[in-house]
């Protein structure tokens, strides 16, 4: 099953809403162009992906402008363009897999980690500390290749279509050792460094805040250019990484992240605890 890119969710909303204004349910829909409900249901939630010629079939049927069939082809033929994430679909589990797709969109990410520096800002050795301990046994090759598409998602950052991104940090990462001493500075130098770029945001959560609303879990939050893209969320949980995208669910993420940003250090006042905790490293 192909991932849900932002462009496979935006064609579908697409589809529901011009079958709706035409007065016309599942069933009757799918009727009329020989296909079936359930095959139509799933273009709609982009569980899969709907062929140009289909999307054509289905806008004409409906009544929609020419203009508007036209770029609906267009969105369902770039829709179907392979990301660079397709060739590790062997190598991650498919929520992983979507979660990318998802990402490589995103014009805004808010991300808070309570337990490791976020992904998109890790090294390479601080990943491959963390691939290493984590559920997986994993061969050099396998711990090699994961390590490279953590790498490859972080090209955005610094790509000419830069997201913005915001990164909440609990202290306790900071001052958990993954992979030595030598890692983990080199790691911090690193967090130091990608807060300057003009479109990152590095905040942290000084360890005597106390228990706030983001220490269960990490979370996501990803926002899109086009306004028919709602923004989606993700935590993390001991059985994976869960997408969430019910206006509930979002409303609850959106206030516990916007609640983590009034409990962590300004920018600023976040560098400076960086190269506190760095100094503590040297003395060690």
């Amino acid at each position: 099953m192909a991932p849900k890119t932002a462009r496979a969710r935006r064609l579908g909303i697409a589809l529901r809403h011009h079958r709706e204004a035409a007065g016309l349910t599942l069933e009757a829909a799918a009727d009329e162009i020989s296909s079936t409900r359930s095959t139509l249901s799933r273009y709609e939630n982009a569980q899969t992906l709907v062929n140009p010629a289909t999307v054509r079939a289905l806008l004409t049927l409906y009544g929609v402008a020419a203009d508007e069939v036209a770029d609906a082809v267009q969105l369902a033929k770039d829709a179907r363009k392979k990301g660079w994430w397709v060739e590790y679909s062997y190598l991650l589990d498919k929520r992983t897999i979507d979660f990318i797709a998802l990402e490589a969109e995103a014009t805004g990410i808010a991300n808070f980690e309570p337990s490791v520096v976020p992904g998109l800002l890790q090294t390479a050795d601080y990943i491959r500390a963390v691939m290493l301990g984590g559920p997986h046994t994993l061969t050099d090759d396998a711990l090699e290749q994961r390590v490279h598409v953590r790498l490859d998602r972080q090209q955005r950052m610094t790509s000419a279509e830069q997201p913005i991104l915001d990164f909440i940090i609990d202290e306790g990462a900071l001052l958990r050792p993954v992979g030595g001493r030598a890692v983990m500075e080199t790691q911090l130098h690193q967090l130091i460094k990608l807060g300057e770029l003009p479109n990152v945001t590095v905040q942290v959560i000084p360890l005597n805040a106390g228990y706030h609303r983001g220490t269960r879990g990490s979370l996501h939050i990803l926002e899109f250019a086009d306004p028919e893209d709602p923004m989606i969320a993700s935590v993390e949980t001991v059985a994976g990484q869960m997408i969430l995208d019910r206006p509930g669910e979002l409303r609850t993420c959106t206030k516990i992240m916007e609640h983590l940003r009034t409990v962590a250090l300004s920018p600023a006042a976040s560098r400076d605890e960086l190269f506190r905790i760095l100094k503590g490293h040297h003395r060690q």
